[in-house]
């Protein structure tokens, strides 16, 4: 174990150190006995032009105006630019399957097995029209 007199910078102590004739330090800063942080009255730093209120005024509903108007015109081109996407996807599935509506499920419909049966008197018209149209 060391001895407590010897310190830990002990091997450093004799080591020699160069000061660098660029560096310098620097002369220390004298304040003025008399500056304070704050005036006493601070009331003449509030003097404000309000002359000029209402030139910014307007231009700032202006532009906010402007700049709405702008929002409202690009999110109508974006609807209806996702519309006509959609619009041309619908056309496309159309053409492939016509009767097509993605919107609404798809339900498949029994078809009846066999003939129709038709009644005796539809067999009778139809037979009198195949001879009215035959003569």
């Amino acid at each position: 174990m060391p001895d407590q007199s010897e310190s830990q910078y002990a091997a450093a102590a004799h080591v020699p150190l160069i000061k660098s004739p660029g560096l310098r330090v620097p002369p220390p800063v004298h304040l003025p006995p008399d500056i304070h942080p704050l005036p006493d009255s601070i009331t003449p730093y509030f003097v404000y032009p309000f002359t000029i209120e209402p030139h910014i005024l307007t231009v700032e509903s202006s532009r906010r105006t402007t700049l709405a108007s702008h929002t409202a015109r690009r999110e109508s081109y974006l609807c209806a630019r996702e519309d006509e996407r959609e619009r041309r996807r619908r056309d496309a599935l159309r053409r492939v399957a016509p009767g097509f509506d993605p919107a609404a499920p798809l339900v498949p419909v029994r078809a009846e097995q066999g003939e129709v049966k038709k009644d005796v008197m539809d067999d009778l018209v139809d037979q009198l029209a195949r001879m009215e149209n035959g003569s």
